[in-house]
Formats: C-alpha cells, sequence, structure tokens
C-alpha cells in the first residue's frame, strides 16, 4: 500500500524500522511532520570556483569529475578513510571522506559534481574534506541544510524529503481559503511548502518562508484567541463586595499612581463579573504592581473568598508574603506564608487553615499547589513572573478553585506586540508610571581597570550609611575566567570590602540561610550583600543605593535591568555599576543602552531585537507551541497581519466551523490540543 502523508514514517521507501526511530528523535512521525522539518540554511552550489583560486582553509564549492577512486583503507581506532582523484579539468585535488564509506559508494567515476567542503593542503596539492555533494545535472543548485540526528544524514533527509513532497503532490492540501491568500498576498501552501526545502532562487526562498512564518503567527494568534473565548464561557464566582476598594486605597501610607489605580479598577471590575478574569497586569521594576495585587486580594477577602498568589522562587515568595501581610493586616486580612522548606508539621497546621477558610490570601511557591493543598472558597488566583512557570503549574493552581478569577503579574517589560502573542488569551494592564519619589538609577559601565576606584565609591556609599549589592555571574570558581561568588566573598572582605560587615547569598544555601541572611540584610546588620541572581527578584531593601554587577557581559539586557531594579527602591539616589572587559560590538552596545535609559519596555525591545524571543524568555519559554520557522523579534510587520487576519475569520466564524476553515481548525486544534481542550 503506498504511503500517505498521515502513514507512519517508516513506510517511506528506504526508511523502515530503523530509521523511522532516528526520525521519531527529531519528532516526526510521519511524511506530513517531516515535510514541516524546516531547513535551518542553504548550499548554494550555483558558485563554484576553479581549483586554483579556492582558498586553503576556507570553504568553497568546487565543479569536479571524479576519475579515480581508492579502496577505503581502516587505520587504528577504527577509522575508515576513503579518497578519490578528481578534477576541474585545469587542476586536480583529492576528495578525502572520513567514516562514511556508504556515502562514499555513491560517488561515481566518470560523473562530475558540484562539492561544498573545507579545502586543506597546499597550494601545489589540494585537498577537500567530506565534502557534500550533488551530480552537476541536478535541476536544484540550491539544497537544504536540515537539523540531523546521529544515524541520519543531510543526504538520506534530502532524499525522504523529495518522496514526501512527492506524496504531497498527489494530495495537495491548503489551509487558508483563496480571499485570504489573495488579500495578504500570500503564496499557496504546496508551492511553499516546495520552495522552502528546494527553492529555484533566494527569492522563492523568501517568499515560502514568508507564507510559512504566516500561517504560524496565524495559527498562534487563533489558538490564544479560542482559550480566550473557552476561558469566557465558563463561570467564576462573581465576587460582590459592594464597598469596593475604597476603604484599603484611603488606608495605605501612600497615593497610588494614575497606572496602578486604573489597573486596580479594571481588576475588580473583572472580579465582579461571572465570566472567569484572565488579566495580565505587566509592570517595570518597582512600578508597585503588588500595591495592585493587594487590593484585589482585599476585594476577594471582603467578598467572603480566598486569594492565592505563587512565586517562583521561596526569596520571592517570602519577599510577596511580608509586602501582603503588611498592606492587608492592618485590615483584618489574614496571609499565610506556604514553602517547600517549611516542616512538616508547620505545613499540616496550614493546610488546615486554608481548609477551613481561615487563611484569606495563600502566598507560596509551587507547594501550594501540591495535591494535599486544599482550599474552602479559591476565588482569585495571582501567578508571578508567569514566564518562569510551565504551562501545567499555572493549571494546576487554577483547578484548586472552580473557575477562579486569574491575575498574573510580570515584571518582565514585554513589547506590546509581543505580549499579544504570548499573553493573547489575557487581558493586559500596563503600569508605566514609577511610584512619587522614586528617583531612576544613575548607571555606569567601567572595565576591570576601574575596579578598585568603583569600590572607592561603593565606600562612600557605605560610610553614608547606605548599603550595596555585589552580584557576580557564578558560585564557585570554575576553569573560566568569570567572578565566583564564593571567592569575591572572601578576597573582598580582605580587600576593596575590608572593615565592612559583608555576607553571602547564592541559590545552594538552604532556605532558611537565605531567609536569615535577606534579614541581616533588611535589618542593615549587614552592610555589601555579594550574591548571585538570586536577588534578581523579590528583594526589597530601601537603604541598598549602589550595586556593583561583575562579569556584565554574561546578563542579558532585561536581567541587568531586573538586577539594577533592587536599588533606588528608597528615597536616596542610587547607581548601579556594569564592570566588563569585553570589548565585543554586541557588549558595548548593551552597555551603552543599560547606561541610557531606565524604560523597562525600550530595554526589553532592544533585548528582544539582540537576542530574540527564544532566548528572551529562557529555554522554558511561555508554554506556548515553538515556532519553528517565525522569528517574532523579526517578523513584528508580520505578527501584526497574522493577527489582523486572525481578528477578521473569528469575526466571520467564531469557532472556525465554516468548510473553507476546517483545515484551518484542525491544525490550530493539533497545535494548542492540551490548551484548547484541556
Amino acid at each position: 500500500m503506498p504511503a500517505t502523508l498521515f502513514s507512519d514514517i517508516e513506510y517511506l521507501k528506504g526508511v523502515g524500522k530503523a530509521r523511522g526511530e532516528k526520525y521519531r528523535k527529531l519528532d516526526i512521525t510521519n511524511p506530513y511532520g517531516l515535510i514541516y522539518h524546516i531547513p535551518r540554511d542553504y548550499l548554494d552550489f550555483r558558485c563554484h570556483v576553479p581549483v586554483a583560486q579556492a582558498p586553503v582553509g576556507e570553504y568553497s564549492v568546487l565543479k569536479l569529475t571524479v576519475y579515480k577512486k581508492t579502496p577505503p583503507q581502516r587505520i587504528r581506532g577504527g577509522l575508515v578513510i576513503c579518497k578519490a582523484a578528481a578534477s576541474d579539468g585545469m587542476d586536480d585535488i583529492l576528495i578525502v571522506v572520513y567514516n562514511n564509506v556508504y556515502a562514499f559508494h555513491a560517488l561515481q567515476e566518470g560523473v562530475t559534481y558540484y562539492m561544498y567542503g573545507k579545502v586543506t593542503g597546499s597550494f601545489l596539492r589540494k585537498e577537500i574534506s567530506s565534502p557534500t555533494w550533488l551530480k552537476a545535472d541536478e535541476d536544484v543548485l540550491i539544497q537544504p541544510v536540515y537539523r540531523l540526528t546521529q544515524g541520519l544524514s543531510a543526504a538520506m533527509i534530502r532524499t525522504n524529503m523529495k518522496q514526501a513532497l512527492d506524496i504531497m503532490r498527489k494530495e495537495p492540501f491548503e489551509t487558508l481559503p483563496d480571499d485570504i491568500l489573495s488579500r495578504y498576498s500570500l503564496r499557496p501552501l504546496p508551492w511553499a511548502l516546495e520552495n522552502i526545502h528546494f527553492p529555484a532562487s533566494e527569492t522563492a526562498a523568501e517568499e515560502a518562508r514568508t507564507r510559512l512564518a504566516f500561517d504560524e503567527l496565524l495559527k498562534l494568534s487563533l489558538g490564544m484567541a479560542l482559550m480566550k473565548t473557552r476561558t469566557r464561557r465558563s463561570t467564576a464566582a462573581a465576587l460582590g463586595y459592594q464597598g469596593g476598594i475604597e476603604e484599603f486605597v484611603s488606608g495605605l501610607p501612600f497615593t497610588l499612581t494614575d497606572d496602578q489605580r486604573k489597573a486596580a479598577d479594571e481588576i475588580v471590575s473583572d472580579l465582579r463579573r461571572n465570566i472567569p478574569m484572565n488579566r495580565l497586569l505587566q509592570g517595570d521594576v518597582g512600578s508597585g504592581k503588588t500595591a495592585v495585587a493587594a487590593a484585589a486580594c482585599f476585594f476577594a477577602a471582603r467578598s467572603g473568598a480566598q486569594a492565592a498568589l505563587m512565586a517562583p522562587t521561596e526569596i520571592l515568595a517570602m519577599q510577596h508574603f511580608r509586602t501582603l501581610s503588611g498592606f492587608l493586616e492592618p485590615f483584618g486580612v489574614k496571609v499565610v506564608l506556604l514553602t517547600g522548606s517549611m516542616t512538616a508539621k508547620k505545613k499540616a497546621a496550614l493546610r488546615e487553615e486554608i481548609a477551613s477558610g481561615e487563611a484569606q490570601v495563600i502566598v507560596g511557591t509551587h507547594a501550594i499547589i501540591q495535591k494535599d493543598v486544599e482550599y474552602k472558597s479559591l476565588a482569585l488566583v495571582i501567578t508571578d513572573e508567569q514566564h518562569r512557570f510551565g504551562v501545567n503549574q499555572r493549571a494546576a493552581l487554577a483547578e484548586k478553585g472552580d473557575s477562579p478569577h486569574r491575575l498574573v503579574m510580570s515584571a518582565t517589560p514585554i513589547p506590546r506586540t509581543l505580549a499579544l502573542i504570548i499573553y493573547g488569551d489575557l487581558d493586559i494592564s500596563v503600569i508605566k508610571q514609577l511610584p512619587l519619589g522614586r528617583k531612576p538609577v544613575k548607571t555606569y559601565a567601567v572595565t576591570g581597570k576601574l575596579r578598585h576606584r568603583a569600590f572607592g565609591f561603593v565606600r562612600d556609599r557605605l560610610d553614608e550609611g547606605r548599603q550595596a549589592y555585589v552580584v557576580c555571574p557564578m558560585i564557585e570558581d570554575s576553569e573560566s575566567d568569570l567572578f565566583a561568588v564564593k571567592t569575591y566573598a572572601e578576597e573582598a572582605a580582605k580587600g576593596d570590602l575590608r572593615g565592612y560587615e559583608t555576607a553571602l547569598l547564592h541559590g545552594r544555601m538552604k532556605a532558611a540561610e537565605k531567609e536569615k541572611v535577606m534579614k541581616q540584610f533588611r535589618d542593615g546588620e549587614i552592610k555589601v550583600l555579594i550574591c548571585t541572581t538570586v536577588v534578581e527578584v523579590g528583594v526589597d531593601v530601601p537603604n541598598a543605593a549602589v550595586m556593583v554587577i561583575e562579569n556584565a557581559e554574561r546578563f542579558g539586557l532585561s536581567q541587568l535591568h531586573q538586577l539594577r531594579g533592587r536599588v533606588g527602591r528608597g528615597e536616596y539616589e542610587s547607581t548601579c555599576i556594569l564592570i566588563t572587559d569585553n570589548t565585543s560590538e554586541d557588549c558595548v552596545k548593551r552597555m551603552k543602552i543599560m547606561s541610557s535609559t531606565t524604560d523597562g519596555f525600550k530595554i526589553s525591545e532592544e533585548d528582544l531585537k539582540m537576542r530574540g524571543p527564544g532566548d528572551f524568555f529562557g529555554s522554558a519559554q511561555h508554554g506556548l507551541p515553538p515556532l519553528k520557522i517565525a522569528d517574532i523579534a523579526c517578523n513584528m510587520e508580520l505578527m501584526s497581519r497574522a493577527q489582523k487576519c486572525a481578528g477578521e475569520l473569528l469575526t466571520a466564524d467564531p469557532d472556525l466551523t465554516q468548510p473553507s476553515h476546517r483545515a484551518l481548525r484542525m491544525d490550530v486544534m493539533r497545535l494548542f490540543s492540551k490548551e484548547i481542550t484541556g
């Protein structure tokens, strides 16, 4: 029986069980999955040079006729070397292939090939090592380069890809209606899939990539919108406290900024409805998001319901617990903290308080979503730094209540267009204003030559009664030349910081140790905290007015901005000193950006441009389906078009059930199977 697009990959000619297993390692299970295995690059065999002009030590494309093959030679360690003599009609060259007898046997004497590889040897006797080749009579001279796995060669994938594309020609499919293809100037899908793999020109490859990237971004936008619709079809407990948050706001020792008040009002308005709130509260470092979250918790408690806040680290959970307790306990609202490092006895007592409803606001790490934690009336769920939790962890917290309202907080400013994709299922509230009296942190980038001078500045601030952070990228020494926090702390205590109380803080310390050090720092007993990025979020010491970041080149812009946000939280003028000896163009650019602005949104735009969304969010990213083709950082304009198209489609057909939209719906469902149907 001939293979179809959705039959098992092993039924493709020449694949079989063993190679099928190799394909599964690349998440390819059928020919359809194979044709969406997009090339990571291309080899262009059209631009070849004569052997005489091929530079030794560099990669070149040569047009060669093989005239003599010698038998493979086995040498020590089981290595097999295969050699063949070839000529371009003027000069000879030796082809050397290592450990690939199968490919070497396919090379034929008397046949002309285009070969791409590294030219070695000397001007008089050149060699080309383990080249990639194709016959000179091939129609397509731009060849795809794929992500490989052991046991699958580029030639194997290209051969199987041609077979899969042959099947597609017999079973052509299109996910978008003709009117959309026309309106958005997009190529048909079968054409795009042919030309992404074997393009006739650079233009064809670019047009194919545009069509496939558009598809990806469109499906992402549609999936997020359908998730939002699904959420809005469920019902939540409408919180009905008539007094609103006026009592809370008027009892605060400071005045909320206009942005804070607007965000709080938007949240309370959502909480009054019986449709579950799904809102992102986005704000720059120190913009006062926790005060807004406290207002939401106050409203939930006064309405007779419980609220839970989940933070990614114990340090941040403890910080939130202290802050929320300070805000809410004067109003008689009971706030509790539950973390994994607590004793079994303490946890059991807290579980009872949560189950009985005595605990009204529950703060903690993922400990608050364990199976043995039961809530009496959980109506509001808050997650902080959402992108640092997996989808399953966020869902587990929501499942503790009956369709609870959800608030997501993020201190990682994200460009709005990107936020709409990443948090497309959420409404967005943004706090841009800083609280009154908050002064921007002055930032300077210097080389290691000025380190002692920089620490002279630090000592001056300490003598004025202030405190300081020193951030290092590593915990312990390694073979690299990066500063390790343990050694650094020992040396600093004897040198630049001699006579000042210093302490160490890093991620491998036990929770009780971390809390003890942080308490001493907060109480002013410790003057300088020498730490890793464990202080990136959640540490709030208003008296800390100076930060030194060693090996600043090791951190992304957004992370540097988060670290810098630990100072400037009080009434004192604050300073951040970035120390790096890296003089690369990229590093110099980042240091200039950090020194010139304290606007987290501007910084995140630049960070996204420089690093791309994958690195921007870290390997865990944010639980969304991975993008294979579209690069959000570079495809902002295409993303806007895809979002516009998604809006038009859903306005005309909210569930994508019309016959012309069925294929698109199936693709979206496949992409978001867990999120939309779960």
